[in-house]
């Protein structure tokens, strides 16, 4: 029996402006250790706002949410941090990075800040982790000097640097054409086969969706299958 990673239980959240609406119903489900879940539905269907309730970065909810075990819901904002920091790496539709930078001290920064080991260990993982994505020899170069398949490449390994048990992604292909979609799928499917990790995914690209392990589909802040 795989290890649940993150358990989300009735999930309600509102929005208050310009009127009173509520964005998610009774969310529920579970996600397991090594699984690569997306999320699908229509523009306003509750996806992307469920993926910021899974990462914590909003806590303005009812319901309870699960984290390696670990109750999040209610836990303060500092402690919350740390668990993010810990447990989830982040991969956005834009890259983020730091383009004046080179790709190692971008992938380097969750670590540092993290601060669990030397400058020179994290250093040593953080060219660990551009090996893996075949990015070894693009260490040294300014961000803003490779391609953007290659930058988001690099924002994959900024958000494996601190070892965390769940991959989240919001759009991780919307800015890439058919190739390198292609690439960052294949990553994500070797992260969690290999190494365990759970990707939890928000994708508008069906192809993308179709090929995971599962997928959960919203409609109306509802999951409908």
């Amino acid at each position: 029996m795989k290890n649940i990673i993150l358990e989300a239980q009735t999930l309600n959240k509102y929005f208050y402006e310009p009127t009173q609406f509520q964005v998610l119903k009774d969310v529920s489900f579970k996600a397991y250790q090594g699984e690569f879940l997306t999320l699908i539905g229509k523009s306003g269907s509750g996806k992307s706002t469920l993926l910021y309730l899974l990462s914590t970065m909003d806590t303005d909810y009812t319901g309870n949410l699960w984290i390696d075990k670990e109750k999040v819901t209610g836990l303060k904002q500092d402690t919350l941090a740390q668990i993010r920091n810990e447990k989830i790496g982040f991969v956005f539709q834009f890259h983020y990075l730091l383009p004046e930078f080179s790709c190692l001290k971008n992938v380097m920064i969750p670590a540092l800040k993290l601060g669990q080991y030397s400058y020179e260990e994290i250093e040593q993982q953080a060219y660990q982790k551009l090996k893996i994505l075949d990015l070894q020899d693009q260490a040294l170069k300014p961000a803003s000097k490779l391609s953007g398949g290659q930058q988001q490449r690099v924002a994959i390994a900024r958000a494996l640097i601190n070892h965390p048990k769940i991959i989240m992604g919001d759009e991780p292909t919307g800015n890439l054409d058919s190739k390198n979609t292609r690439i960052v799928f294949d990553i994500f499917k070797q992260l969690s086969v290999e190494f365990g990790q759970t990707i939890i995914a928000v994708t508008h690209d069906n192809d993308f969706a179709k090929a995971s392990d599962r997928i959960i589909e919203m409609q109306d802040g509802m999951i409908i299958s």
